[in-house]
């Protein structure tokens, strides 16, 4: 499971990320390409060619942070072009952690309402 708090986003960089980067390197790969803040606190998410790594990058209060997984066998469904997918929930991450596709898991759509009537 991810970090991440209430009201956090979560951001994939669609298609492949030289995982060479680090920190700084993905730190402006968020400004450059994504045209985000960095320091947000919001998660941003990389992925490599072979689709076998993933680093997450993120501001925690006073620095960066970086998750970094690599699977020893099968391969992460991750999006390919523009007209796919961006902005994700939290949940949809964990599932394309876990080797899930988000197209073929999405939920109903949360609904928050401020009142009863």
């Amino acid at each position: 499971m991810i970090l991440g708090q209430a009201g956090v986003k979560v951001y994939l960089a669609i298609g492949s990320t030289d995982m060479r980067k680090s920190i700084n390197g993905l730190s402006i790969l968020v400004e450059d390409q994504l045209n985000l803040d960095p320091f947000s606190g919001h998660l941003f998410a990389f992925c490599n060619r072979k689709r076998n790594m993933v680093k997450i990058l993120y501001w925690d209060h006073n620095g960066f942070c970086l998750w970094h997984k690599r699977l020893e066998q099968d391969r992460f469904q991750w999006p390919e072009s523009r007209q796919e997918v961006l902005d994700v929930s939290r949940r949809e991450l964990n599932w394309l952690i876990d080797g899930l596709t988000i197209y073929q898991q999405r939920t109903h759509k949360e609904l928050r309402y401020s009142a009863v009537l």
